[in-house]
C-alpha cells in the first residue's frame, strides 16, 4: 500500500510532494475528504501513538487553548478526527512503514523509499 494524507492548500505539502515519484501513489487531501476513525487508528497503530501523529503547530492548539492542557491519547485522537488541521502532515504509508510529517529528515528518507 502507498497512500499519502496531505492538505492540498499548504505549500509545503505541495512542495514536497512535487519532489517525490508519485508513481501508484495513493493520494488523499484530508480538506477534501476527512479521514475516518478507521483510517486515524491504522495510522496510529503505524506511528505507535495518536500523539506522534498530532500537530502542535495548529492554529487552533493554541486558540483552544490546548497548550494549557494535557491531553490523553483519547483526546489527540478526538481532535485529529474532528479537526483535519491536527493531524501533522504530510503522512505517508509506503510498504507498511509510516513517513510523518515535514522535518527534512523526514522527507529524505520518504523520498528514498519512494525512488
Amino acid at each position: 500500500m502507498k497512500k499519502i494524507y496531505h492538505l492540498g492548500s499548504c505549500s509545503t505539502n505541495i512542495r514536497i510532494l512535487k519532489e517525490l515519484n508519485l508513481e501508484n501513489v495513493e493520494l488523499q487531501d484530508i480538506k477534501k475528504k476527512p479521514m475516518s476513525e478507521t483510517e486515524v487508528e491504522e495510522l496510529k497503530n503505524l506511528a505507535g501513538s495518536y500523539e506522534a501523529l498530532f500537530s502542535r503547530k495548529a492554529m487552533k492548539y493554541r486558540s483552544l487553548e490546548l497548550n494549557k492542557k494535557t491531553l490523553s491519547e483519547n483526546d489527540y485522537k478526538s481532535h485529529i478526527i474532528e479537526e483535519y488541521t491536527f493531524l501533522k502532515r504530510p503522512v505517508a504509508i509506503i510498504d507498511g512503514e509510516i513517513f510523518i510529517g515535514n522535518s527534512k529528515k523526514n522527507v529524505e528518507a520518504l523520498k528514498a523509499k519512494l525512488f
